[in-house]
């Protein structure tokens, strides 16, 4: 672990088209530039000698005590990282200016400022950047003491620093040296460009400072659009910082997190790449995006989709892809980088994503689901390429397919695929009366209700008295926790409950929950994984809308003990507590909000009562998500029949 920090000592900081970890010893060992999804240039988080980093940390002399801590500014993706010392205390402030445009640039500046508060303290910059994952080799140019050039393959990275820091060249990388009293500051920018573009101006320290307070102003000015005023506001706000953070401003995309390659087992092949777009992922995200105030986002994200949609919705093949780069590019090839150690040898460390090319039929009713939410879904366009799709649907739904969580092990009948397709035409059926849309509504009714009629009679294991993975199987999955928030059930049918009762004899451990027993249900792959962030809280949220609040709300108060220090999650917890998978990840912080949204509701109804007539849902029953048709598909009592 010397070589490499767990992966929940990080912060990340960026500018909503890129982003960079910084570990807590001052490394910046993750950062890949002009985009999310572009080649590295430092990674030394999956290979500590080929990968690069920046490191800008104090220094102490042997046998002097340390303690270093960081934070984020409140509200803010400011990361500082505090070194306590008896000889002084100095801390170093991450932060990227943000872009917040519909113009992508191949110009982004990574600021790292300097100071000491008390006594003095010695400080060290290593730069070490590695080109194209480490595969590209650079060259070195130097303009005077404070302004460097590393010229990389079609990226430069500009390395300037204000007075006070004198930058060396050591071979082709850089080294600085420098004390800095009470009261003191300096700063050291890294600036990546088109190559051949001309250098930035050089920096002033009164320049940076204005920056950084510009940078803090954005943030806490952005998140004064959130109307979450519930119990656990501190940790909703990072998480929709967070969610920010991890969208590509230019087209309203969000990935799933900021890596690739860090492992849901030490040592293990289950090493993928996140840096990408779901179709499932970043539609589950509206409905909590706009519950939380932020419906600008929540809109920029709907018409990335609906262009997906109107790209393909004439052609033979699947109407959509599962994932897409940032830009809508379907194309995603994967590659093996043998060449990275992989994180404490975690191999092979794998960019792209084969499974792109996955039949996964669920995203179509998340799709769906996300484009009507809470009204029309627009332009006649808009509602034509989304009809094609219900009826391209209405053909292909009964086929077997690789499902919600990738498997690499063959097609399966999965339940949740089945589960979402049923949302697919539930939700076009009910926007296509309620708007007056032309629509073959009769053949969508068919199709749901056959849909409903085999998930009730296939999907469901009288033994076991749950619903089950797959129709060819008895094995849990915790994908189905999702059934009673989209309507499928009643939050309190007792078919549903006695599910509950199943997934916490099988799959829940401590509050944490598994995903589904890979060796109860193979998956294609070697080794084990972790609990998985996201269905503890789907868990959480499954537990309250049930009326479990005190299960519900200890649940909830143990998954936030396994936050990192500064609030974020990764995708995975393993057996001793520690985070796994890739980092920070987009779909645990979004079920982390709609957990504590469902928790505060619920709390508040059983002090106070319901709110309104019904069933005391808030802005509307969670199956319908704002629409006003008559009769929710939450069905009543026993769902099969």
């Amino acid at each position: 672990m010397d070589r490499y920090p767990p992966v929940a000592e990080h912060g990340m900081v960026g500018d909503l088209q890129t982003a960079a970890l910084v570990s807590s010893g001052g490394t910046i060992d993750w950062w890949c530039t002009p985009r999310f999804d572009s080649p590295s240039v430092f990674a030394s988080l999956l290979d500590s000698e080929r990968g690069g980093h920046c490191r800008l940390a104090a220094e102490f002399p042997d046998g002097d005590s340390m303690t270093v801590r960081q934070l984020y500014l409140s509200d803010t993706a400011v990361l500082v990282t505090r070194f306590m010392a008896p000889g002084g205390v100095g801390e170093v402030a991450d932060f990227m200016v943000p872009i917040d445009s519909s113009a992508p640039t191949e110009t982004h500046c990574l600021v790292r400022v300097v100071r000491v508060v008390r006594g003095s303290l010695p400080f060290a910059l290593t730069c070490r950047p590695r080109f194209d994952y480490g595969r590209a080799p650079h060259r070195l140019s130097q303009t005077d003491d404070h302004s460097v050039l590393f010229h990389g393959p079609g990226t430069d990275l500009h390395l300037q620093s204000t007075p006070g820091v004198a930058l060396l060249a050591d071979g082709n990388d850089v080294t600085a040296r420098f004390t800095l009293s009470a009261g003191e500051a300096a700063a050291v920018v890294l600036t990546s460009t088109k190559g051949g573009d001309p250098a930035p101006l050089r920096p002033t320290l009164d320049g940076v400072v204005d920056t950084l307070e510009a940078c803090r102003s954005f943030w806490q000015e952005w998140l004064r659009s959130c109307t979450y005023r519930g119990r656990w506001q501190d940790m909703v706000n990072r998480s929709a910082i967070t969610l920010k953070l991890l969208t590509y401003a230019p087209s309203g995309a969000p990935i799933a997190a900021a890596t690739m390659g860090l492992p849901e087992q030490i040592g293990g092949e289950r090493n993928w790449d996140y840096r990408y777009t779901w179709i499932r992922d970043a539609s589950l995200s509206v409905r909590a995006l706009i519950d939380l105030g932020f419906q600008e986002e929540a809109n920029a994200f709907r018409r990335w989709l609906r262009a997906r949609i109107e790209d393909k919705a004439s052609a033979t093949a699947d109407p959509l892809q599962i994932m897409y780069r940032v830009d809508g590019d379907p194309h995603l090839t994967e590659e093996t980088l043998d060449h990275l150690e992989g994180y404490l040898g975690s191999r092979p460390v794998r960019a792209g994503n084969a499974a792109a090319d996955q039949l996964q039929l669920d995203i179509y009713g998340e799709a769906s689901d996300a484009l009507i939410v809470g009204g029309d879904i627009g332009a006649i366009r808009g509602w034509k390429a989304l009809s094609d799709v219900l009826d391209w649907l209405a053909e292909h739904w009964d086929q077997p397919d690789e499902g919600i969580w990738e498997t690499r092990g063959g097609r399966q009948d999965f339940t949740y695929s089945r589960l979402m397709t049923w949302v697919a035409f539930d939700r076009g059926v009910r926007a296509a009366t309620e708007f007056s849309r032309p629509a073959d509504v009769a053949r969508w009714t068919a199709a749901r209700d056959t849909v409903f009629r085999q998930i009730v009679e296939r999907g469901w294991d009288d033994k076991r008295r749950a619903f089950v993975q797959h129709y060819d199987t008895d094995v849990l999955d915790a994908s189905l926790l999702l059934m009673a928030r989209v309507g499928f059930v009643s939050p309190r049918d007792p078919d549903w409950l006695t599910t509950l009762d199943a997934m916490d004899e099988e799959l829940v451990s401590d509050s944490l929950v598994y995903r589904y027993d890979p060796k109860a249900s193979p998956d294609g792959l070697r080794g084990s994984e972790g609990t998985f962030n996201l269905c503890s809280f789907f868990y959480v949220e499954a537990l309250a809308r049930s009326g479990r609040l005190n299960q519900a709300r200890h649940a909830f108060d143990k998954m936030l003990t396994y936050a990192n220090h500064v609030g974020l999650f990764a995708e995975e917890i393993g057996p001793s507590g520690e985070q796994l998978g890739n980092f920070p990840q987009a779909f645990t912080h979004l079920a982390l909000i709609t957990a504590a949204m469902a928790l505060d509701e619920e709390l508040d109804k059983a002090r106070n009562g319901p709110r309104h007539g019904g069933n005391g849902h808030h802005r509307g029953h969670p199956a319908t998500h704002g629409l006003t048709v008559p009769g929710t598909a939450g069905h009543g009592g026993d769902p099969r029949g």
